[in-house]
Formats: C-alpha cells, sequence, structure tokens
C-alpha cells in the first residue's frame, strides 16, 4: 500500500474544510489506489511544535479506508475534545501521521504479569474496556512511555479506571499499525 496518498487525502482534507471551494476528487483516489476502497480503521495524529495538535480514530473498520482517513483528519483538526480548533495560520505547520489499524484481537490472560508477557511494545497498540470505559494507546504510544506499567497506568488513566481493573477481568485488545507520518 503507497501510504503517502493517506498523508494526501489527511491534509487535503483539513485544507478543503478551510476552503469550501475545493473538493477532493474521491473517484480519482478511488479509481487509482485500489486499498482506499477497502474497509479498514485508520487514526489520524496531527502535532504541532512537536506536540499532539489532535488524535481522531476508528478501531474498528466500518467505511472506506478513503472516507475514514477523510473524516478523522477533521476529526482531529476541528472536534477533538482536548483543543480548540486548528487555526488556518497553524495548518500550514502541523506534522500528520496516519495509522491504519489491523482488526482488533482480544488477549486472555492470567494476571498483569502474563499481560505484560504478552504485550509487545512499540508494536501493539492496546485497547481496554472496564465496564462502560474505554481507551486505545497506538503503538506509537510506548515511545513516550516505554515502561508497561506507565504505558497501562496511563490507559487506566485515560479510561477513568484504577491499574487495579486488570485483576479485575478487564478485556485487553491489540491490534497493529501501519503509519507514515510527514
Amino acid at each position: 500500500m503507497d501510504l503517502k496518498v493517506l498523508l494526501d487525502i489527511a491534509r487535503k482534507s483539513i485544507f478543503t474544510y478551510f476552503d469550501k471551494s475545493l473538493v477532493l476528487n474521491k473517484e480519482f483516489y478511488l479509481s487509482n489506489f485500489d486499498e482506499l476502497s477497502e474497509q479498514r480503521a485508520s487514526f489520524v495524529t496531527l502535532t504541532l511544535n512537536g506536540r499532539l495538535r489532535g488524535c481522531i480514530g476508528s478501531l474498528t473498520a466500518h467505511t472506506q479506508l478513503y472516507e475514514d482517513v477523510f473524516i478523522n483528519a477533521r476529526k482531529a483538526a476541528f472536534n477533538d475534545p482536548r483543543f480548540e480548533p486548528l487555526q488556518f495560520k497553524d495548518f500550514t505547520n502541523i506534522k500528520i501521521e496516519v495509522s491504519v489499524l489491523t482488526p482488533p484481537r482480544r488477549v486472555t490472560y492470567i494476571d498483569k504479569y502474563d499481560l505484560k508477557d504478552k504485550l509487545i511494545p512499540n508494536e501493539h497498540g492496546v485497547i481496554l474496556k472496564y465496564n462502560e470505559n474505554q481507551a486505545t494507546f497506538l503503538p506509537q504510544v510506548w515511545e513516550q512511555l516505554p515502561s508497561f506499567d506507565e504505558f497501562m497506568n496511563s490507559l487506566c488513566t485515560k479510561a477513568n479506571v484504577s491499574i487495579s481493573c486488570l485483576e479485575d477481568n478487564a478485556q485487553i485488545f491489540i491490534y497493529e499499525a501501519m503509519k507514515i507520518k510527514e
């Protein structure tokens, strides 16, 4: 898969939000890049001056990859509740990263130590589900949180649950990601 086309779609998706007179030619992309019509899940991450500026994605495939990247790019720029909507003055300075996810697989584990043995840092993204709470970290989050304890504690905090949920049958799913970054 030519991942560069995903960066092109993401950047143009955001730009056409600012300039509504421009429209992406979806048919051009779909007729020239067959993989864009596959149902795939993606995340779009934006950084500005090296800091997170937005990150929105899909954990499961539910639409064409073209649509998923297009929509997630706009949501990351304008609808991530952690940030104000992106301003045009910042548009040229953002860096975009697109991750295409493999389908999540459930991990069965006995306890936290067994789980630690089953997770591969920098390779596995992790989804934590406990009761009604859920959170995920993409595989690249291991770069900022390299130890299992840091990673899982932060993931539990993001899900608004205690780390003790791992001893109480919290569901863990893993996935991998092909990513491309500007």
